[in-house]
């Protein structure tokens, strides 16, 4: 059984999918709730079990509430995506302190809420689980995109906790992988928050052109492959699933 978060839409709706193929039940969350329950919609389609969940990850009660609806709808948790993530283009001089609060509520403070309130019921059910932190390249290196400085930070320190959790779990069989996308064709690309005065139309045309765009599928289908049985003695693993990006 698997929670997602930010299953909505892009890669957490393709783990979603992905996962009901595999016979797994869905726990869909998402902020947007119309989006979450067409995703649960399609997930039970494939003859699985699924409810949507609106979900905050910026916000702890939010997430306890997930946690609490999850564990009273089927009884333990084998699989937590921590998945929900947002993308700001601004120079790192002229971020506001509000501007970091948001971005570290939601791609940080989302995977910690998550971890806090999931981890000690997925300890107390025993048996094996696995949490996967959806990370980016972005936490892997600096490279040719400017203006995302902040959002390297909230990456950067993803890949930290994931590895350090990891550690802290392998005694007691629960797993942690980061999966680390390049570009991705997902709602977060589509509702860019870029400075004031850019073309934002100009910008996404030339995207594409600069580094390969994956489908949200093929970002799904590693991740599928993480919650499978084939794939038990993977842990801190950490998928790069970038179109080579970050080869050599």
């Amino acid at each position: 059984m698997a929670v997602v978060t930010g299953a909505g839409g892009g890669i957490g709706a393709g783990m979603a999918e992905a996962f009901a193929a595999e016979g797994m039940h869905v726990v869909v969350a998402d902020i947007e709730e119309a989006s979450a329950q067409a995703t649960a919609e399609r997930v039970r389609a494939a003859g699985v079990r699924s409810v949507a969940v609106h979900t905050d990850v910026a916000d702890p009660a939010s997430v306890a509430a997930l946690a609490d609806r999850a564990f009273a709808e089927f009884g333990e948790v084998h699989l937590l995506c921590n998945n929900a993530g947002v993308l700001l283009f601004r120079p790192l001089a002229e971020m506001s302190l509000q501007d970091w609060q948001w971005l570290l509520s939601v791609n940080l403070f989302g995977v910690i809420h998550g971890i806090h309130s999931f981890l000690p019921r997925m300890l107390a059910q025993g048996g094996d689980g696995h949490i996967v932190n959806t990370a980016s390249i972005a936490g892997l290196a600096v490279g040719r995109v400017r203006n995302v400085g902040a959002y390297h930070a909230s990456k950067y320190a993803v890949v930290g906790l994931s590895e350090a959790l990891r550690t802290e779990l392998e005694p007691v069989g629960i797993g942690v992988s980061m999966i680390c996308p390049g570009g991705v064709n997902t709602p977060l690309n589509a509702d860019l928050k870029l400075p004031e005065g850019a073309d934002k139309a100009l910008f996404q045309r030339l995207m594409p052109l600069s580094f390969p765009i994956a489908e949200p599928e093929e970002i799904a289908a590693a991740v599928a492959y993480l919650a499978s049985a084939e794939a038990r003695f993977v842990n801190g693993a950490v998928f790069s699933i970038d179109g080579g990006q970050t080869a050599g």
